[in-house]
This record gives structure tokens, C-alpha cells and sequence, in this order.
């Protein structure tokens, strides 16, 4: 469940800009939102921890750490282009207020930045409003082309601790740019030189020139600054409150260059308009989180609700679970969604509890087998005559692989193995492109933003630009070329073969245990028999242990292996 949550987000460990650099704290997030779910997080506490996590009281360090790493949320923001000076944060913002709307109430929000929403109630204004609230948060800098190095990250440790680390950098800063300018003033004696000697003279002096020049960048900007240097303490992919508080300006048509009317901070109109008090300080992201989270919004609830049915049974009551407006589909069975809501709020907003109703429930329950009356009235079972028939999510095939192979690896991802931030040397033309391959189950693999990870890309894994409401499924030659030739399946298959040969005593009782692991049921005495068959002629052109590979791999192709019936 924590993945399903992480497509919504559009959870990456890559920042998006055009040489989309790595950011090695971020795991901490992804680590966060599967421990929150795996507690049963309330989930408003959920939503006021990732929007304000860094403003919320707390009892012990530990409390304060998860709250600050739960702001991950915000920092996970796009980030784009190359610029620094004139960095567009109005397109991060624009990402926020995007994702916000879609993950929270539903709304594409986004859509009013240049003009009133053309289908729901959502004003140009309205986004102002949002937007004074970001524009007064402080992201982090995940490094981008032109200043390739962290900062306003969130420490995790005490102020004296920061205050004495920042102490020293600015010393070995000071005196590096010292060594620099004793450098830039031997550079210009060298460039007058070249202009009063010799071709052959003036071609090694050039050289000088540019190994000093290089020298200086070193100091300044490469792995000589101290800018570079990992800091001696941990830090957190997250956000903080900006310098300065402040009220938007609506940028007319879009444009941050060309400013209107300045709209205070506030909730959407149609959703109550709450204002920030006139002693409010900060940036109200706080405000905004408790906005969010009140019982009484009419959306938060029920978009939640939505999305934990439409996880179980493929699609929501509402089928686009991040667009409840007039763009959106109306709801199949809207009185079933708004006791769903509130029995939501009533269960203390427990995920786990709405997990135990909808499971013990008779839609859940039902056959997949499919009916003359329901097939004609109802063909795209909208209305729930029968279970739907689905397919496991990339993340599931992979995980069921390696788990009835008896490699998985059972442990928490922790961190990538990302290179030093010293030698990152990304471009829009080198970008950073990696992929770190492991045993454990499918969330902890590397995400990136550029470039989505082979096999995520074959089996229709979560787009990392943007939220994922819902995934895909296609149907495609290279899923059966996949599931038939990579090695990671050979892999499995080999270590597969392995486990039936040591937990059997005869071909019978492994083909037994074969079914059992692989598809959940013991097999008929026609497939039984089938099998046998098999692993008997394919042995006499093959060795054992090879014949009972490609036994594995016919079983990790069946279609029963791949779906949820």
C-alpha cells in the first residue's frame, strides 16, 4: 500500500531537472510512507505530517525526525531546467499545488493557473491563494547543472551541532576562495604574457592559463569546495519554513513576470475558504494541512475511500480516483461512497479498518465466473455482478518471483548507492542514469525521473513525472519475451528448480509443491500427469536440473501466476 501511495505522489529518487541529479536522502520518505501505512497511521495525522510535519509539536526526537522526513512529500516536488539565478520555481510550485489537488481532494487544480477552471469551481484565485503558501516554504536544492551540490536540506541532528559544521565550512570557504583569488591574480599575469611572447611560447602559457582556470572551478564549484563535501551529519529530502511570508500575486496568464492582484493565503473558495488569521506567522502550510484533514471537507474522506476500493477491485467507485469533478466519471454507487466516507472518519480514519470491511464484504467475495444477465446489462461490470479479473502489478510479478524462488530478500531498503556528491558532473547532455538491481521486494528499487527502469517501463510501472492515479495494462510480445529469456527470470527459475529439489522426495511431490508455491493450489491429476510428461522428455535432452528450469519458467507464464481471480 505504501506503493500504491507512492504513485500518487509521483515518488522518484531523482529530482527531474534536465540532468534529473540524484538525491540520496529521499529513501527516507519511501521508507516513511510504507512504515506510516504499515502502522495504520491515522490518516489525517498522514496529511498533516507531510504538509506541515516540520510545524507540528513533538514529544520525543524521534517523533520530530519522522515528522521532518514525512515533509519529503513537498520537497519531492519537480524540479526543472538548468537555471539557477532565475531558477523557475513556479513550475515546482505548480507541481505542488498540481499533486495536492489530485492526491487530497481530487481536483486538478493546476488547470486555474493561467485562468478560471473551465468545468468546476475552482477559481484563478484559488491557486494564488495556495500558491502565496508554497512561495512562503523553503525547498531544498537538489543540485542541478550549473550548481551541482546540495543545499537547504533538513538536518536531523541539534542546532549546536549545525551551528559548529557551519562554522567551519564557512572558514574552509573563506580561505579557499582566497587561495582562488591568489590564483585568478597569477592568471592575469600569465594572460598579459601570452599577449607579448611567441607562438610556441604563448601556446604553453595558454596552457597555463587553463590549468589555472581549472583550478580555480575546482576550488570554487568541483570537489575541491567545501560546498561538495558530504555534511558529518544526517540530513532530510525536506522542506522548511522561507525567510519571508507572503501573500501571491496572480501571474496573469501564467506568466511570473507579469503580476496582478495580490490574493491572501486561503483555502479554495468552494471547499469553505478558510483564511489565515491576522496573527497567523508562517508560511500556513500548517493551516493548510488542518484545512485538508477536517472531517467537515467534503472531499479528503471520500477520495481516500475511493482509492483503497479502487486498489481492491481495480477500479474506484469514482473510475478517475484523482479527478472527482465534472472532467472526472460520476460515481457507480455514490451512496455506497459517502457511507464508505464516513465510516472512513468514524474508524479513527484507520486504513487498516476500511482494508477489513471491504475484504470481509460480499463484492469482495464474489466469483469471477461470468453470467448471461450481467454480461449483457453490465459488460463493463461497473456495477459489481462479479469480481474482476486483474493482473498483478510489476511490483507484485517481481516480488512473486523472487518469492517462490526463495531469494527474496526480506529486509527494509535503505539508501542507493549513489556516487559522492564530489564527483557528480551531470549535463543536460550526461545526465545521471543508473539503475541498482537487488533482491528485495520491488518499492525499494531505484526511481528515476528521466528514464523509467527497464522493467518497470515492459510491465507498466508508475509514471515518475507525474501523480498515477491508476496504472495501465497492456498486453505486449515483450512481457513473453521478458518472462521467457531475462536472465533475472532464468535466475529465479535456476534458484526455483533448487527449492523443489530439496523440499520433494520424488518428481510427484515437486510438481505438488511447484503448484503450491507458484499458483496458491494443489494441481489436477490432468496436470499432474501433463507435467510429469513433461519433465520426463524434456530430461532426456536436457539434464534434470534443466528440465525442471523450464518447468519453472511455463509455470512463472501462466496467466494464473500473473492474475488476481
Amino acid at each position: 500500500w505504501g506503493r500504491h501511495w507512492l504513485d500518487v505522489v509521483r515518488y522518484a529518487d531523482t529530482a527531474g531537472d534536465n540532468s534529473d541529479f540524484p538525491i540520496p536522502q529521499i529513501y527516507k520518505y519511501r521508507n516513511y510512507v510504507i512504515e506510516a501505512f504499515n502502522a495504520d497511521k491515522p490518516y489525517d495525522q498522514f496529511i498533516r505530517e507531510q504538509l506541515a510535519g516540520d510545524l507540528l509539536p513533538f514529544k520525543t526526537d524521534e517523533e520530530r525526525r519522522e515528522n521532518l522526513i514525512a515533509t519529503g512529500y513537498l520537497a519531492n516536488a519537480k524540479r526543472f531546467g538548468s537555471r539557477v539565478d532565475d531558477y523557475p520555481w513556479h513550475l515546482t510550485i505548480e507541481d505542488t499545488i498540481d499533486n495536492l489537488g489530485r492526491t487530497y481532494l481530487g481536483l486538478t487544480i493546476n488547470c486555474t493557473r493561467c485562468h478560471d477552471h473551465k468545468f468546476d469551481p475552482v477559481t484563478n484565485e484559488d491557486y494564488y491563494a495556495l500558491y502565496g503558501i508554497f512561495e512562503s516554504t523553503r525547498y531544498p536544492w537538489p543540485g542541478i547543472e550549473l550548481k551541482q551540490y546540495q543545499e537547504d536540506f533538513v538536518p536531523l541532528v541539534g542546532p549546536e551541532i549545525v551551528e559548529k559544521v557551519q562554522k567551519e565550512r564557512a572558514a574552509k570557504k573563506a580561505a579557499n576562495e582566497r587561495t582562488a583569488k591568489e590564483l585568478e591574480a597569477e592568471k592575469k599575469r600569465f594572460e598579459k604574457a601570452v599577449d607579448d611572447a611567441l607562438d610556441a611560447e604563448a601556446d604553453r602559457l595558454k596552457q597555463v592559463v587553463n590549468e589555472l582556470t581549472r583550478s580555480i572551478d575546482m576550488i570554487r564549484k568541483g570537489s575541491g569546495s567545501p560546498l561538495k563535501e558530504p555534511l558529518p551529519y544526517e540530513t532530510a529530502y525536506a522542506v522548511a519554513e522561507a525567510p519571508k511570508h507572503g501573500n501571491a500575486k496572480v501571474q496573469l496568464k501564467g506568466d511570473p513576470t507579469k503580476l496582478g492582484r495580490e490574493v491572501p493565503r486561503r483555502f479554495i473558495e468552494v471547499l469553505g475558504g478558510q483564511s489565515l488569521s491576522s496573527e497567523a506567522k508562517g508560511s500556513g502550510r500548517h493551516q493548510l494541512a488542518e484545512w485538508i484533514a477536517d472531517p467537515a471537507n467534503p472531499l479528503t474522506a471520500r477520495v481516500m475511500a475511493n482509492r483503497i476500493w479502487h486498489y481492491h477491485f481495480g477500479k474506484g467507485i469514482v473510475q478517475t480516483p484523482s479527478d472527482f469533478g465534472r472532467q472526472g466519471r460520476p460515481p457507480t454507487h455514490p451512496d455506497l461512497l459517502d457511507w464508505l466516507a464516513r465510516r472512513f472518519i468514524q474508524s479513527g480514519w484507520s486504513v487498516k479498518a476500511m482494508h477489513r470491511l471491504i475484504l470481509s464484504s460480499h463484492a469482495y467475495r464474489m466469483s469471477c465466473e461470468n453470467g448471461d444477465l450481467g454480461a449483457l446489462s453490465d459488460p463493463a461490470n461497473d456495477l459489481l455482478w462479479k469480481f474482476r479479473r486483474r493482473r498483478l502489478e510489476a511490483e507484485a510479478i517481481r516480488a512473486s518471483l523472487l518469492a517462490v524462488a526463495g531469494t527474496l530478500d526480506r529486509r527494509r531498503g535503505e539508501a542507493h548507492p549513489f556516487p559522492a556528491m564530489a564527483a557528480w558532473d551531470y549535463t543536460q547532455h550526461k545526465p545521471f542514469i543508473a539503475a541498482y538491481d537487488n533482491q528485495q521486494r520491488s518499492v525499494y528499487l531505484m526511481t528515476q525521473r528521466i528514464r523509467r527502469h527497464p522493467y518497470f517501463g515492459t510491465f507498466d510501472g508508475a509514471e515518475t513525472n507525474a501523480s498515477t492515479s491508476f496504472r495501465i495494462t497492456s498486453t505486449t510480445p515483450l512481457q513473453a519475451l521478458y518472462l521467457l529469456n531475462d536472465p533475472f527470470v532464468h535466475d529465479q527459475a535456476r534458484a526455483f528448480a533448487a527449492r523443489l529439489a530439496k523440499e520433494g522426495t520424488d518428481d510427484a511431490s515437486r510438481v505438488r509443491r511447484a503448484y503450491e508455491l507458484s499458483l496458491g493450489r494443489t494441481p489436477t491429476t490432468a496436470e499432474s500427469a501433463a507435467s510429469l510428461e513433461f519433465l520426463a522428455t524434456t530430461s532426456r535432452r536436457l539434464d534434470v536440473a534443466q528440465a525442471w528450469e523450464s518447468f519453472a519458467r511455463i509455470l512463472f507464464r501462466l496467466n494464473e501466476f500473473a492474475y488476481v481471480r
